[in-house]
């Protein structure tokens, strides 16, 4: 069972993606409050790719992690609206910690590739909320407590992934101030959440300079932060089982 993210008029709207946009929740039962991840499965923001999406919040759950699946709008959605996606997913999952048994300070975010650029968007763009809103989803923060960046894009610039560039920016690919806009390591600060990455050297799609270059900002604003770089590995592993 999905759950939409806006129960009446959804924003921006137009030919819909099938089943966006939408939470697909992996709860868990027992003694709470449970921290919980909400996954962002790749695709080049032309897709959503199954085997980062359950199979991940099956992982997380088995590790104790309450997990939500967001399936977010793709082309030919474009920027701002799979940000505006991720940003509402925060907040209503925030909005229904106590119902649905979540510690609403314990709200992470992971991506994979181009849903690493999603998740490392919404890390470096985000606020909170806003108290004079109607809508009580809103009055809330959309900024996530913890980023996990998975093989991620990050630049839209030298290294970054022209396909999710051209399909989330369109005729807008080439701007410049887009692409600054977008190429998230440019906009770190000491409010940036906490965050975990990974990659792989050989990775030929999405280049390692994106994990580095997001690590080496994270640094310069002292803001706690890990990364793996693993020798071998082609990109779009997900979990790593072959």
């Amino acid at each position: 069972m999905n759950i939409n993210l806006w129960p009446e008029q959804v924003p921006e709207t137009q030919e819909p993606n099938a089943g966006c946009p939408s939470l697909t929740p992996y709860l868990l039962d027992g003694a709470g409050p449970h921290p919980t991840v909400i996954v962002l499965p790749g695709g080049g923001y032309m897709g959503r790719a199954p085997h980062e999406a359950e199979p991940i919040a099956r992982w997380l759950n088995s590790l104790g992690v309450a997990s939500l699946v967001l399936n977010y709008r793709v082309s030919p959605f474009q920027h701002p609206v799979p940000l505006g996606d991720a940003q509402r997913a925060v907040r209503l999952v925030r909005h229904q910690a106590r119902e649905w048994n979540l510690d609403a300070e314990r709200i992470g975010v992971l991506g994979f590739s181009a849903g690493g650029h999603l998740a490392a968007t919404l890390g470096t763009h985000n606020d909170a909320g806003d108290p004079a809103a109607d809508d009580p989803v809103e009055r809330l923060s959309c900024r996530p407590d913890l980023l996990v960046l998975c093989y991620a894009v990050i630049s839209l610039g030298e290294f970054g992934h022209g396909g999710s560039r051209a399909a989330l920016l369109g005729e807008r690919a080439n701007d410049p101030e887009m692409v600054a806009l977008l190429s998230n390591e440019r906009h770190v600060t000491g409010a940036t959440p906490p965050t975990f990455l990974w990659h792989t050297g050989e990775d030929a799609a999405v280049p390692v300079e994106n994990s580095l270059f997001f690590a080496a900002a994270l640094r310069r604003h002292n803001v706690p932060f890990e990364l793996h770089v693993f020798e071998q590995g082609h990109h779009g592993l997900g979990l790593g089982a072959e």
